[in-house]
């Protein structure tokens, strides 16, 4: 959700040198796409000096000088951090809620760069992939339909039982996203989908992998997760179940993005009902019923 944003202040600034402070997991990915230049982890213990009174290590306030534009979404409710900045005359520093409040919440982050002149109406962002990356043999060789089961939450999640008639009834093959939301379960998963016929496991891939491998699918399935971002932000055609999370929020923005809500239990939503929304690009054919 935050792509947009870095892709709006790549395409103002081409040259300019691109820093974020927050996930590394997930800033490789802006790295990869060429938003990024470097990330460092929000979890380094020099940060912690932004949200004290007393002035700031030399070290750090010089680095931190030397950027002309710096624009914070940390928590900062007591305004601790906004006051070391900013560090020059001539830096301009900007800061919003860290919690989204407008919808899609990839808005929500474009929203404060209108201040510099940077205005969006479209909140998709294609992320570049290099040609070469990880590539899965199968006997099969149509592209793969990707099932992500999981999420960061279990009450955004479909019954896993469903997620397994589901993947019977479709033409495969299959590549089965795991990754850290599932690790407390992942042998259980393991067992329930091992009898499956042309089945593929992605099992906690770096995320510059995985969407290599979800670029290369021709159907996406998952729920309100990143990894669902992931696949949309790559292009793949995508099909999101929802239920207590609001998808005109955290749904992925575009026309390739399908989502299936039936109020705020996702076991409202019937196996019937997914088969009967996969786009025609990622049907390659189904068991009906």
């Amino acid at each position: 959700v935050t792509l947009p944003a870095l892709q709006l202040l790549r395409r103002r600034w081409p040259q300019a040198r691109i820093e974020l402070v927050g996930n590394t997991t997930a800033g490789e990915l802006g790295v990869l796409g060429g938003l990024l230049d470097a990330v460092h982890s929000q979890h380094e213990a020099r940060w912690a000096a932004l949200f004290e009174p007393a002035p700031l290590p030399v070290a750090l306030a010089a680095r931190l000088a030397a950027f002309d534009l710096v624009i914070n979404f940390w928590p900062d409710s007591d305004g601790a951090l906004a006051r070391h900045f900013p560090r020059r005359p001539d830096q301009l520093f900007m800061s919003g809620s860290p919690t989204p409040t407008i919808a899609p919440a990839a808005r929500h982050f474009c929203e404060p760069l209108r201040a510099l002149g940077l205005v969006t109406n479209d909140y998709r962002c294609r992320l570049r992939l290099p040609p070469s990356g990880p590539r899965l043999s199968t006997p099969d060789p149509r592209p793969l339909v990707a099932v992500h089961p999981g999420s960061g939450s279990p009450r955004k999640n479909w019954p896993a039982e469903r997620w397994l008639e589901l993947i019977r009834r479709l033409d495969g093959p299959i590549l089965l996203v795991l990754g850290d939301a599932e690790t407390s379960f992942l042998d259980d998963w393991h067992g329930r989908f091992a009898d499956v016929s042309g089945l593929r496991l992605a099992d906690r891939l770096p995320l510059p992998e995985l969407a290599t491998l979800l670029s290369r699918c021709r159907l996406f399935l998952g729920h309100d997760s990143g990894v669902s971002h992931l696949a949309a932000t790559v292009g793949t055609p995508c099909v999101l179940l929802f239920g207590p999370t609001d998808p005109a929020m955290w749904a992925p923005p575009g026309d390739h993005v399908r989502v299936i809500r039936r109020g705020a239990s996702l076991e409202a939503i019937s196996v019937d009902d997914i088969l009967a929304s996969l786009p025609a690009e990622g049907r390659g054919g189904y068991s009906g019923g």
